[in-house]
């Protein structure tokens, strides 16, 4: 079963919609001892790095999902989460992958946010992308994205640039699109996280 980080951070409604569809056990982590009740767990997020973090600080579960040895997955903001640092909020994040997270504003001639379908290029085999075509699309919704790191990049989409779309280290792994949001290829992505072990 999977266990969603409920910290007033995220888009819980329409990730619980998606895992509904799919036929996914989930339930609700709302303080650390939560955390122990579940095989896998998803960091939602939407809105401001700085604000999320400071969230997941109040509510006492920052320094338990650091040290989680069960998969677990951060989606757009949550993903960011993992990082060690966002300008967005001059914010010190979980430090769990050691990039950081900027702000396209000075970096790209292109609109920002960055919104809509992009397609993401999958470099190499990845569990979390098991049985979705390179450069499959999915949506996007950001005006901050984490820098790209061939040791931790697991996806990458261009928008001016190219950006980390995915990352992985260890246990942990985060998607800047939302999955939730972004059909067929986004359900098999949650149904893959479903079976890591």
């Amino acid at each position: 079963m999977i266990g969603i980080v409920n910290y007033g951070a995220g888009n819980i409604f329409s990730l619980t919609a998606a895992l509904d569809r799919i036929g996914i056990a989930y339930g609700m982590v709302n303080e650390a001892a939560d955390l122990d009740l579940y095989e896998r767990i998803i960091i939602p997020g939407v809105g401001h790095a700085g604000a999320a973090m400071n969230k997941l600080v109040n509510t006492g579960l920052a320094p338990h999902i650091a040290r989680l040895k069960k998969p677990v997955l951060g989606i757009c903001v949550g993903m960011q989460l993992l990082t060690d640092f966002s300008e967005e909020g001059e914010a010190n994040l979980l430090g769990i992958i050691p990039l950081k997270t900027l702000h396209f504003k000075g970096r790209i001639q292109d609109k920002v946010p960055h919104m809509g379908w992009n397609s993401v290029e999958i470099p190499q085999p990845s569990a979390l992308f098991e049985g979705i075509a390179n450069e499959s699309y999915f949506y996007f919704v950001h005006s901050y994205f984490i820098e790209y790191n061939v040791q931790y990049t697991s996806a990458i989409c261009r928008y001016g640039l190219g950006f980390s779309a995915a990352v992985q280290h260890d246990n942990f792994y985060g998607v800047q699109f939302h999955p939730e949001k972004s059909g067929k290829d986004g359900e098999q992505l949650l149904l893959n996280f479903s079976k890591i072990v």
